[in-house]
């Protein structure tokens, strides 16, 4: 009875070693992180001002746009019209009575735009010749130009419709019902916020393991462990989790801003929220780890880090800027950017809901990535001293 009693604690042991060293590598790199202030600062400092930035500083929408309002002939129609620009809420209109008393001030920024009524407006209204507006914008910058045109459009529009509802004594023969899914109101910062949130998830998972893993490479330590019974595989898993926890505590600080600070709507579930940056913490990890195993040096790590985790994801993600407005070329590149796949999955969560049939090949393709970077850090991090 002994004997296999042997047998099974010599069988056991092996596995109760490993056991053993990996939680002692997930405690000391536990304790690296909370002695680290950089790893604090990075991982909850960064994070709340980057959200400040992008809830506050950064917004997409076009409203109270100065622009001049010029109304060359004063009659009861121009008038109308000209308070209708007045009223709107899209612009800030400063009157005036000649174009010219703008021009200087569209060069030096001063205006957005010139609106003018001409003195022709009245009478071709009245003889039913389509009547025109002139819009005058700043082309050097073509957003705001677009934005001025649109909305003045718009205008004209509405206005047109209830003097045609005035003229007949009822409503006008064509009305149009908008309607806007998910973010009614056209808040730019609902939809900004969780994006944010994947570009700190970004940085914390990228940046903050590179840099630690290389330091480490720096200063002989990690040759050190790799000369003790560590395997490459649980070196690598105890490194892992500890920055894994911290991305988690980084996107969960995230939310609670968005949430109860910036008042963006939560629509979705914790599951698939935690779900979904889990997914993504994978690639994100495993490209830190790929890269201070590649350079073992903090400032070109750093640079590394910057030029292909963050910057991509922040421009090749859709975050800013339309995917599909970009070259063939570079929407092939931006399939191997994690985060095109991880900010219309937030998105979504906040603004809409789980959409699991959107989720599921989200996350299918983020672990692939994942799986590649890891299989790369892994072949880089060899079991040898030098």
């Amino acid at each position: 009875m002994s004997e296999p009693k042997v047998a099974l604690q010599a069988a056991e042991a092996p596995n109760l070693g490993r056991a053993r060293r990996f939680v002692a590598l997930v405690r000391k790199e536990s304790y690296q992180i909370v002695r680290d202030p950089s790893s604090i600062l990075i991982a909850f400092v960064l994070p709340v001002i980057l959200l400040f930035i992008f809830g506050y500083g950064v917004s997409l929408d076009a409203t109270r746009t100065r622009v001049g309002l010029v109304v060359e002939s004063s009659t009861a129609l121009t008038q109308s019209l000209a308070a209708s620009f007045q009223a709107s809420p899209y612009f800030e209109a400063i009157n005036g009575h000649d174009r010219r008393e703008f021009e200087q001030d569209l060069v030096t920024g001063g205006v957005n735009g010139i609106i003018v009524i001409p003195s022709t407006f009245a009478g071709d209204y009245a003889a039913s010749a389509a009547p025109k507006i002139q819009v005058i914008v700043d082309g050097s910058d073509p957003n705001t130009a677009s934005f001025v045109q649109s909305y003045a459009q718009g205008v004209v529009a509405t206005w047109t419709a209830s003097q045609g509802a005035e003229s007949t004594g009822g409503n006008p023969i064509i009305t149009v019902n908008q309607r806007y899914w998910f973010n009614a109101e056209l808040i730019s910062r609902d939809f900004l916020v969780p994006g944010a949130i994947a570009i700190v998830m970004t940085l914390v998972g990228t940046l903050l393991t590179s840099l630690v893993i290389a330091r480490e490479w720096e200063r002989g330590t990690m040759e050190a462990m790799m000369a003790t019974p560590v395997t490459a595989a649980e070196l690598l898993a105890g490194k892992i989790l500890p920055y894994f926890v911290l991305g988690l505590a980084s996107m969960t600080l995230c939310v609670l801003l968005a949430v109860f600070l910036f008042g963006v709507p939560f629509r979705g579930s914790l599951l698939a929220l935690y779900t979904l940056s889990a997914t993504f913490l994978i690639p994100a990890l495993g490209q830190g780890l790929l890269i201070s195993a590649v350079t073992k040096n903090q400032f070109l790590a750093s640079q590394i880090a910057i030029t292909t985790a963050f910057m991509p994801a922040f421009l090749l993600s859709g975050f800013l800027f339309e995917i599909n407005s970009m070259p063939r070329v570079i929407q092939w590149i931006t399939m191997i950017v994690p985060a095109r796949y991880l900010i219309p999955s937030l998105q979504t969560v906040f603004l809409a809901g789980d959409i699991w049939s959107m989720f599921l090949p989200a996350i299918a393709i983020m672990l692939l990535i994942g799986a590649a970077l890891f299989a790369m850090a892994a072949r880089n991090t060899r079991k040898r001293i030098g």
